[in-house]
């Protein structure tokens, strides 16, 4: 039997937590590929004789103010949700990954525009609020949400692989591969960034985390994905009014989008400690 093998099943005993966010994760992205199989009902299907009904045998969460199915709603929400945060960390990662690595390999210069200059401008300002201004200046929909969480989202990574980059460009697997001619670009990618990458991962799963909570909170604010699109963020604005006489509507849609950050947290800091050479010694890992 692998090793890999062998330790999965500990890991779970060591951190049941961390068990528990993968299946959530694994859950979210089954209703997310398979959404058109999975959802009882059309989620844009409209049916007023039946609005504000509360959750039952045939509707496990009850319908919301058009008569819509929110079980439905739900599981479509989840592709919405998955789809905006994978693309938001993945564009985030990448200007991070470029940015952050530039300016810690060339330092001097370079290095004090982008990280005095460049990356303390956009955190001057709130992410959150950059995001509404740029969805607000350019339009709701999914390509736009992308890009205005990625606007600010990419400083954090670059930070962090500005600060991995600085320590090891000093390291002697570096001086030797520059003594043999290679190129700074071979330098970075072949040989600093496969060594700095345990913590980035860290942090993607982190952020996914944060990505998945800020499109609720822009479909919540209207600046999200258009109607009749289900967005969890879109569903608890619609909730509001109706958060006393039927309470089923706020509950659920709130619920998905607190096990799904939950559940991107646990992953985070399962992986940190095992990708933690000394963490997973003393957890006998």
């Amino acid at each position: 039997m692998s090793t890999a093998a062998i330790s999965l099943p500990r890991v779970a005993r060591h951190n049941p937590l961390a068990a528990i966010g993968v299946v959530l994760v694994v859950l979210f992205v089954l209703c997310a590929l398979f959404a058109p199989l999975l959802a009882p009902q059309d989620p844009a299907h409209i049916d007023l004789p039946n609005r504000l009904d509360p959750p039952s045998v045939s509707q496990w969460c009850g319908t919301d103010e058009l008569g819509r199915d929110i079980c439905s709603r739900l599981i479509y929400g989840a592709r919405i949700s998955m789809l905006v945060g994978s693309c938001v960390v993945l564009a985030s990662l990448s200007l991070g990954l470029i940015i952050g690595s530039i300016a810690g390999y060339y330092g001097g210069r370079v290095d004090r525009f982008i990280n005095v200059v460049l990356m303390n401008a956009f955190l001057s300002f709130p992410g959150i609020l950059l995001a509404i201004a740029f969805v607000a200046f350019r339009g709701p929909g999914i390509f736009n949400l992308v890009i205005a969480l990625s606007l600010g989202g990419w400083v954090g990574y670059a930070r962090l692989v500005r600060a991995q980059v600085l320590a090891a460009r000093e390291k002697e697997f570096v001086e030797a591969a520059r003594a043999l001619g290679a190129s700074d670009l071979r330098v970075i990618v072949s040989h600093i960034l496969p060594n700095i990458i345990q913590p980035v991962i860290v942090q993607a799963a982190i952020g996914m985390a944060a990505a998945i909570l800020a499109e609720a909170t822009m479909s919540f604010l209207g600046l999200g994905v258009p109607p009749p699109a289900a967005s969890w963020g879109s569903m608890l604005n619609d909730a509001r009014a109706h958060l006393f006489d039927s309470p089923h509507l706020v509950l659920f849609p709130a619920a998905a989008v607190m096990l799904a950050v939950l559940s991107f947290n646990f992953i985070g800091d399962a992986l940190r400690d095992l990708l933690d050479p000394r963490s997973r010694i003393e957890a006998g890992l």
